[in-house]
């Protein structure tokens, strides 16, 4: 049975779907106007283990992420480079999907663009003024917060710390300083859209709420995203979402995962700490940062460092070592194992899912024979695709190599095991121990044993 941690309620819940063959979960995804960063990746991965975790219980799931490609980051990033705008959230929503492949994570069932649900939105503003919860002036049409009678139930702040935690622009045509932009008007020079009160474009809350309407119904599971989105962005969401539909909750769970720090100092350009997806990439595997991510239980913060990184390879390292050479035989592919499974079961424990790999791994070592390998090294493998983790061949993992300052190239290090098994045959052992040490100078360690000489990139 499922046990959630709802951000509504603070408490930790058994998982009620409205209908059990059939699971909606919505999460935000990004705005698309630079490259993905650590902070991005973070949600991507926490909710692709919930949405295996979900399919592997239920008949079926909808999966909704979106792509927030309207927003003033990306027209300010136009303007600022002289690239379209259309050009840059095409190109960094394809650099999106790359590096979340990269990563594991499996694409959503339904990935909605903004500028695709335009009427949408506007029905839903439309629909909002007509039942006096929006009002249009000056261009603008705005959420009227003191209509919402439960404003703040989710973040639970009093009304002064709703006002300044959203920073709210002062305008002299809003009824309510906590009022908020439901549609802005447009320059010339800007995207936009024609609507009833001039040519425009949306806020970014109503966004969420039109697309998770239009794939998911006006009351869903499971919605969810990352700490910061908690306020202003899910609060308002919930704030139109119910008074456009007569007070019927927007999600009946919420779940956020918690911060992530770099060597526990909040990520930022100005110390020197801001890593994206792509950059980690370069220097290690996309397994590895995965592993990484998940290192933490996803509510708590996550402090990220190099050498997590560094200790997330050697985990894996460790793991693909064991599968390595062992015995697959033909055994029967075996269910997640109980222990491991139960851990994800309660509010997604991962760390406890990883400390049973670590178990089976270990297990498997120990196996001598090939018979007591086969049944191990399959629940390791399925224990690991839980985790979207260990899901290539163990030759390929071990072949991997940064971008940059790359070493010996395969064929290379091939000639020169094979020149070291010349030389052995010769008996000529400090040309035998020259080519090791050689290769081992360049981060490849080669590994002896009766079936033969195998490498692995350090």
């Amino acid at each position: 049975m499922l046990h959630i941690h709802n951000t509504l309620s603070r408490q930790k819940e058994e998982f009620r779907p409205i209908d059990p063959t059939h699971i909606g979960m919505y999460v935000c995804g990004p705005t698309v106007y630079d490259f993905a960063h650590l902070g991005n990746a973070r949600p991507v991965v926490v909710f692709d283990v919930l949405y295996r975790l979900l399919k592997r219980h239920y008949p079926r799931v909808t999966y909704v992420r979106n792509i927030t490609d309207i927003d003033d980051k990306i027209i300010a990033k136009s303007k600022e480079s002289g690239e379209p705008f259309l050009s840059i959230t095409k190109r960094t929503a394809q650099a999106f999907h790359d590096d979340m492949d990269a990563l594991n994570a499996l694409p959503p069932d339904i990935e909605p663009l903004c500028s695709g649900t335009i009427p949408q939105m506007l029905d839903m503003i439309a629909t909002l003024i007509e039942k006096g919860h929006a009002y249009a002036a000056d261009g603008h049409v705005l959420f009227h917060v003191p209509s919402m009678k439960y404003y703040g139930e989710l973040s639970r702040r009093s009304r002064d710390e709703l006002i300044a935690g959203a920073r709210v622009e002062v305008a002299p045509y809003k009824k309510d300083p906590a009022d908020f932009v439901l549609w802005k008007p447009s320059a010339p020079d800007q995207p936009g859209w024609d609507s009833p009160w001039g040519r425009g474009r949306p806020g970014w809350h109503i966004e969420c709420s039109a697309m998770a309407k239009m794939h998911l119904g006006i009351t869903f599971d499971i919605h969810g995203g990352g700490l910061d989105l908690i306020f202003p962005h899910h609060e308002n969401e919930i704030a139109q979402s119910r008074c456009a539909h007569d007070g019927a909750p927007l999600a009946n769970y919420w779940m956020h995962n918690g911060f992530l720090t770099v060597n526990n100092d909040k990520m930022s350009k100005s110390l020197k700490n801001f890593f994206t997806v792509r950059e980690l990439l370069a220097v290690a595997p996309g397994e590895a940062l995965r592993l990484a991510l998940l290192s933490g239980h996803y509510r708590q913060p996550l402090d990220f460092s190099v050498e997590a990184l560094q200790k997330a390879k050697a985990t894996l390292d460790k793991w693909y070592g064991a599968l390595r050479g062992k015995a697959a035989a033909h055994a029967e592919k075996l269910g997640v194992p109980v222990a491991l499974e139960d851990a994800l079961l309660d509010d997604l424990n991962t760390p406890l899912a990883i400390a049973h790999i670590h178990e089976l791994a270990n297990e498997l070592n120990r196996a001598a024979t090939p018979a007591e390998q086969a049944p191990i090294r399959a629940r390791l493998l399925a224990a690991g695709e839980v985790l979207g983790l260990l899901q290539q061949d163990p030759e390929t993992w071990f072949r991997w190599q940064p971008a940059e300052g790359a070493g010996p190239t395969d064929a290379e290090i091939e000639t020169q095991i094979a020149a070291r098994l010349a030389a052995r045959k010769a008996k000529n052992y400090a040309e035998s121990d020259r080519i090791r040490d050689a290769l081992a100078a360049q981060g490849v360690i080669l590994e002896d044993s009766a079936g033969g000489t195998t490498w692995r990139r350090g």
